[in-house]
């Protein structure tokens, strides 16, 4: 057995699948979790070093059994990255109150539930590593997102609140955020996608950025990012305003 583990969420498909995958390769113990145990057990087919660990996130007690596996079987942990997420663009386009509470039911909560799962484990061992998947959509409020981007924009504070609260106990915590990725989540979208990529190119930033930096945020592809992050700081007024023009908004 490899000498490094990783616990991945939301490893059947998109990002979670190639980052276990590149993980895997590069001669880390994987331990993957999502809920289609017949995907898992595919991802497991794909390299000896990919471990399944059938999960709903939103099942708090079920993270906390499921890690517990994964504890007694590797014993060191060194990274938690949890990237499960659920979006649906046709539902967002008015408010949806049940398809919100669904989708911060599992981008917000069954994040929190995981890393809750993992606290006591990294505070004794001081050491460590947890990672939180964002997303671009949680840097400002867009058009037609209304619950998508409010659970991202929960997550980028959560991380940034849990890195002060983990950070004294040597333990590192990083945010990841995505532009637009090929993932059968963004096969959803009924937009052209500016800057679109492979989820192959995300598992490679990701790896970069989690095991040859330490950087807070790993953010990608920058033609996008550094974009968006200039709109972040812009004044309520011109970023209604342009944002309004760009999307070519309407008032019904």
């Amino acid at each position: 057995m490899n000498d490094k583990t990783i616990w991945i969420t939301g490893a059947s498909t998109g990002i979670g699948r190639a980052l276990a995958i590149k993980f895997a390769k590069n001669g880390w113990n994987v331990a993957a979790s999502a809920r289609r145990e017949n995907l898992l057990k595919e991802l497991e087919e794909l390299n000896q070093d990919i471990y399944s660990f059938p999960l709903d996130v939103t099942d708090k007690e079920k993270c906390k059994e499921v890690f517990k596996k994964i504890e007694d079987k590797f014993k060191t942990i060194d990274i938690s990255f949890f990237s499960t997420g659920t979006w649906d663009p046709g539902k967002e386009k008015e408010i949806d109150v049940d398809q919100i509470e669904n989708v911060l039911k599992v981008n917000f909560f069954g994040t929190l539930n995981c890393i809750k799962s993992v606290e006591k484990y990294y505070r004794n061992k001081k050491s460590g590593h947890i990672s939180i998947v964002s997303s671009i959509a949680g840097y400002r409020g867009l058009p037609n997102s209304t619950g998508y981007g409010p659970s991202k924009s929960a997550l980028n504070n959560l991380a940034e609140s849990l890195f002060f609260d983990f950070k004294r106990y040597g333990v590192r915590v990083s945010l990841i955020s995505p532009g637009f990725i090929k993932t059968p989540m963004t096969d959803k979208n009924d937009f052209k996608m500016p800057f679109l990529r492979t989820a192959d190119y995300a598992a490679d930033k990701i790896y970069e950025g989690l095991v040859n930096s330490n950087k807070f945020e790993i953010h990608f592809p920058k033609q996008l990012t550094l974009i968006l992050k200039l709109l972040r700081i812009l004044p309520y007024s011109l970023y209604l305003k342009l944002i309004s023009k760009l999307t070519k908004y309407q008032k019904n």
